[in-house]
């Protein structure tokens, strides 16, 4: 069926188990959706969970990781070592379903390649994963699986019963799919540990664009937050997970003593359970730093609250940012990296794998860390927070690197070097 259609893609459509917020996927696909309608495709959406146009969006909950029925089964495939013969009739009965609501989406919007947004690589909707493969092993339709991480290193997927699927599903090894990787970490193990061949496509911004300045409604911000006009404001812009280092951002906050920093993290979802939240906020009262969290007030855009006041966007917290820090000790790529260098704010890193892979051989001027705040660490961003002249020349210095390397135009070019696989010129 779709042979015949390999030279005539013109619609297509993304898969992920959500489409709104801001999680790494759902901000990469706006941007490839961006660049692709640019390009003259039409764009559709299937999901679990959608904040997107809904004339082009089909959403089915079961394919939402968050749903009850999903989350009942996700629970059961992890930590333990053999399965039920009830456990796997509801993974296949699940898969059933979203194998033919997958095909409805294909069939009702003429959709003629797939794009699937991380649902091939991280196991967090196993009946998802299994449905894709089988009904792309069953129609041959081209995919693009973009995977912006994989199961392998995450400690929560380490203990299972669902060995099968995985190795079945998180990747499927399918003529008609290519796979596109952020990192060249991932391309080496892709190829290593599963023997596929994978194109990588880094993170982008629109960095043609100039980011939104200061503006009467985000200065505002530091005040509705309490922090005063002589604090410094660290921005740590991730979610609270163990990973993203955020310990390292409140140590570099307790040393700035004389700087009166406060940290402001930007996304409240415990996407790896509330331990290390809770870990994190004692450590936070032990060093007497202040960590502002509030999703009452900041989210995915502008707005008001129920009760009149104003809620602000990701942008705005780097508006109002002095320094942003990215402590990670393992990222795919990194969104905030890129989102730091387009609002022009220095930036502390810590030397990921893919830092020193991918990123520092581009010799942009960063605060560097090796899994440890040192005192020269501290003392050179004190210097940056009292010197805003060396700050702009650093910070004209890196948005002219991310301009060169991880632009729309780069997004282009290796988006069109993918759909070469297909037939399209």
């Amino acid at each position: 069926m779709y042979l015949a259609r390999f030279n005539a893609v013109n619609r297509i459509g993304f898969v992920s188990t959500c489409f709104r917020g801001n999680d790494g996927a759902s901000l990469e696909t706006a941007k490839w959706r961006q660049v692709l309608e640019r390009m003259g495709y039409d764009c559709y959406f299937f999901s679990g969970a959608s904040g997107w146009d809904s004339e082009k969006s089909m959403v089915v909950e079961e394919a939402s990781f968050a749903h009850p029925v999903i989350k009942a089964i996700q629970e059961r495939c992890f930590g333990v070592t053999v399965r039920s013969e009830k456990l796997t009739g509801e993974i296949q009965a699940a898969r059933l379903a979203l194998k033919r609501a997958i095909s409805t989406f294909v069939e009702s919007f003429g959709v003629d390649l797939l794009v699937v947004e991380n649902v091939l690589a991280v196991p967090v909707n196993i009946p998802l994963g299994l449905a894709l493969t089988e009904y792309i092993a069953e129609t041959g339709i081209p995919v693009i699986a973009h995977h912006h991480g994989f199961s392998r290193g995450r400690r929560r997927f380490a203990v299972n019963c669902v060995g099968d699927y995985l190795s079945m599903s998180f990747p499927p090894r399918l003529r008609s799919i290519s796979h596109v990787v952020m990192n060249s970490g991932a391309c080496l193990n892709l190829s290593y540990r599963c023997g596929l061949s994978s194109t990588i496509i880094p993170n982008v911004l629109d960095f043609d664009t100039e980011p939104p300045g200061m503006d009467d409604y985000a200065r505002t911000m530091r005040r509705d937050l309490g922090i005063g006009e002589d604090e410094a404001l660290l921005f740590q812009p991730t979610r609270i997970a163990a990973r993203r280092g955020i310990e390292h951002a409140i140590e570099l906050a307790s040393r700035l003593k004389d700087r009166r920093a406060k940290l402001l993290i930007s996304h409240q979802e415990r996407d790896e359970g509330s331990d290390y939240y809770m870990r994190t906020m004692d450590y936070a009262d032990l060093l007497g730093v202040k960590v502002i969290a509030r999703p009452d007030i900041i989210g995915g855009g502008r707005g008001s609250t129920e009760d009149g006041r104003k809620k602000y966007s990701l942008s705005d917290c780097y508006r109002n940012a002095d320094f942003v820090t990215c402590p990670a000790g393992y990222e795919g790529f990194g969104n905030a990296f890129l989102e730091a260098l387009w609002f022009r704010k220095p930036i502390l890193v810590n030397r990921y794998s893919i830092l020193r892979r991918d990123i520092e051989p581009l010799d942009f001027d960063l605060v560097v860390m090796e899994n440890n705040i040192r005192s020269d660490t501290v003392e050179t961003v004190r210097a940056l927070l009292e010197y805003p002249g060396a700050v702009e020349i650093m910070a004209e210095r890196n948005y002219g690197l991310g301009k060169k390397f991880f632009s729309y135009t780069l997004l282009e070019r290796r988006l069109r070097q993918v759909l070469m696989n297909f037939g399209q010129p």
